[in-house]
């Protein structure tokens, strides 16, 4: 594991998006991954604009986007069963492990996976 590739779920990249200086520091210089679901998230919201969806996709192309394998189904099942956590959750924690990184949320849900290395993001208000 290198400490510079961080695993971001979906709520972070909003944040990010929306000019959160903390996350754009703390991010900086890092390699970022992404899983697929997160892009299906963030590219699926009803009311996007033309130009949302631009900077979303210029942000996407930054990151490295993990698909499903095998082993990310495995796992996402075993998640899922195990914790209880909603299917697109699982699928990103999933990934996580997968690559062995850090994940990086503000979803307090992911604390109880304990295989899972959390960097736990409290946004300030």
């Amino acid at each position: 594991m290198n400490g510079n590739n961080l695993f971001l779920d979906t709520n972070i990249i909003l944040y990010l998006l929306a000019g959160d200086e903390t996350l754009a520091t703390f991010l900086d210089n890092k390699q970022l991954y992404i899983s697929v679901i997160t892009e299906l998230e963030l590219l699926s919201f009803a009311d996007l604009t033309e130009k949302e969806e631009t900077i979303i996709k210029d942000f996407i192309a930054q990151c490295k986007v993990i698909a499903l394998n095998g082993y990310v189904k495995r796992e996402t099942l075993r998640i899922r069963r195990t914790y209880k956590t909603k299917l697109p959750d699982s699928i990103i924690i999933a990934t996580a492990l997968y690559l062995d990184l850090p994940l990086i949320t503000s979803d307090a849900t992911f604390k109880k996976v304990k295989e899972l290395t959390l960097i736990y993001y409290e946004k300030s208000e």
